[in-house]
């Protein structure tokens, strides 16, 4: 049964949407509540969207709430997606943080991948890792933290899981590094343990408060502040802000811009790659 969303029900789900998750619907996106959520109306005995939003609005069981989420959040990803923001890790950050190492003013690199998806950017971020510890012997496993935070628990248990379908494992993934960090288990590639331990993921929402995940020397929060409002880029820009050590970098999308929510960073740009240095 096709469920039709009504123009005043789009309202409500809209700033209900924004509320629990943070992305903000356009009003020309009518059919994307439409399409998303009509399955979970018509599973849950409603007639309409306002029956619907009526039943669970002020009492949505948390199972059910999780799942709208996981219906409304766009999960596109790939290995090195859009490639500078790694290319400035590996050329640019971590020659830094190296000469700081030995000279005895840094112990540990801390990143936050703040919207993981299904792993991919972390786990790209930890493969970096090991291949300059091949090359550079002041590098060791315990020096990186690498903190992976999602607010979809499908895309985490995927993300936790490590193993990928032969499509997923050949989007953005060369051939040399599938070779050293995948095992090939017939339907599905898994990648290597050493990888894996790097990385630790969490279900966080970005609305929530950010101080109790601590400091971070690297940021990304890639293809994700599309989605929200403008008021909430704002705060989203300062709460990143207010968690990067002195001089830490923030990663956003490549279609994503700070200038118009913040001005707390500088824009650095590196082999036409952009990033952003928190003024501290």
């Amino acid at each position: 049964m096709d469920i039709k969303l009504q123009a005043e029900e789009f309202a409500l789900f809209r700033r209900w949407v924004e509320e629990i998750s943070g992305i903000s619907v356009d009003d020309r996106k009518t059919y994307l509540i439409e399409n998303r959520l009509g399955g979970l109306v018509a599973e849950n005995r409603c007639s309409s969207f306002g029956e619907f939003y009526q039943k669970y609005k002020n009492s949505c069981p948390p199972v059910l709430r999780d799942r709208i989420i996981d219906q409304m959040t766009t999960n596109e990803t790939l290995w090195f997606r859009d490639m500078h923001p790694f290319t400035i890790f590996r050329e640019v950050l971590l020659p830094v943080y190296c000469r700081e190492i030995a000279a005895g003013k840094r112990r540990t690199i801390r990143v936050w991948s703040s919207a993981c998806s299904t792993g991919q950017e972390p786990y790209s971020l930890a493969i970096l890792f090991l291949e300059a510890m091949r090359t550079n012997s002041l590098l060791k496993r315990g020096m990186i933290d690498i903190m992976a935070t999602d607010i979809s628990d499908s895309v985490l248990a995927q993300a936790r899981s490590g193993s990928y379908d032969k499509i997923a494992v050949n989007r953005g993934l060369s051939p040399e590094y599938r070779a050293r960090y995948f095992t090939d288990e017939g339907r599905l590639w898994s990648i290597a343990p050493a990888v894996k331990e790097l990385v630790k993921f969490e279900k966080f929402n970005l609305q929530d408060p950010f101080a109790k995940l601590g400091a971070f020397d690297i940021i990304f929060c890639r293809n994700v502040a599309i989605y929200f409002s403008e008021k909430f880029k704002r705060e989203l820009f300062a709460k990143h802000a207010g968690i990067l050590t002195r001089g830490g970098i923030l990663f956003l999308g490549s279609s994503e811009s700070i200038s118009l929510y913040s001005n707390e960073y500088d824009m650095l740009e590196h082999n036409r790659g952009i990033y952003y240095r928190v003024r501290k």
